[in-house]
């Protein structure tokens, strides 16, 4: 007990890091660890990380925010769409998906098992992105903004992250620098604020149907917030092609254990 108890903490703390160093990731961690560890269903699981990466986000956007590294306009842009889509996801979509997914013969694909593997395969869509041939994408050859095309974007990350229940930070830092033309690091203070507000709603969806644990969310959650200003420190020394950087390695590695795991029950 007391050595789960110190994983969490350590979890938590891990992913308040996350939040503060990339603009994202929390959720990709806070719902594996919450599943694997503290033995959670992917649905309560993701409503709980909405929670904890929203209230633990709110504090890293004041923090960017005083620093000049966001744009609320921008974020708006991108972000109402999926405030909209998330909550209904959440509220509306989310409990009808049914129990069992798939089933052929021995073979029964759960709906658990299906949100964890939409959950590492969008991961190492996202990871291929970054790294185009093994090389990081070079981010000085943007282009013009494409504010359209970043709005529908905005639906659709809406959609993924409401099923799977995460921020949606690794999806949105990318699109913020290849579509919007901004910076790593106005990306990542951006997405902060994005996921900030995105998540907090799509946990409303979440309160009606769930029996939340409030004294372990709250707790969690604080833990988190301790993170995101260390996470904050350390983004500081690094430029803009590192963060890109850490962000591939962290995707690629949580995604393919995420679908080991998922093969291994499956065998």
């Amino acid at each position: 007990m007391m050595t789960t108890l110190l994983l969490c903490c350590l979890g938590a703390l891990l992913i308040g890091v996350t939040l503060g160093l990339l603009g994202g990731g929390g959720s990709i961690l806070t719902v594996p660890l919450m599943v694997y560890l503290l033995g959670y269903s992917p649905i309560v699981a993701g409503g709980y990380s909405l929670f904890v990466v929203g209230f633990s986000s709110l504090f890293g956007t004041v923090h960017k925010y005083r620093q000049g590294s966001v744009n609320i306009r921008i974020g708006l842009l991108l972000g109402v769409p999926s405030f909209l889509v998330v909550y209904i996801t959440r509220r509306y979509l989310v409990p009808h998906i049914p129990d069992i997914l798939f089933g052929f013969g021995n073979f029964t694909l759960t709906k658990g098992m299906g949100i964890m593997l939409l959950f590492s395969l969008v991961m190492l869509f996202v990871a291929l992105t970054i790294f185009r041939g093994g090389k990081i994408i070079d981010f000085s050859e943007r282009g013009r903004p494409k504010y359209i095309k970043t709005m529908f974007q905005g639906v659709l990350i809406g959609i993924i992250t409401g099923i799977l229940g995460i921020g949606g930070g690794f999806l949105y830092v990318p699109i913020l620098i290849l579509g919007t033309r901004l910076s790593a690091k106005m990306a990542i203070g951006t997405s902060l604020f994005i996921i900030t507000l995105k998540s907090l709603i799509g946990f409303f969806g979440d309160i009606q149907i769930l029996d939340i644990d409030w004294i372990f969310l709250l707790t969690f959650s604080a833990v988190s917030v301790i993170g995101i200003f260390i996470g904050s420190r350390f983004a500081k020394r690094l430029d803009n092609k590192n963060l890109v950087r850490i962000y591939g390695y962290i995707l690629t590695f949580i995604g393919v254990s995420i679908l080991a795991h998922i093969l291994y029950q499956l065998v």
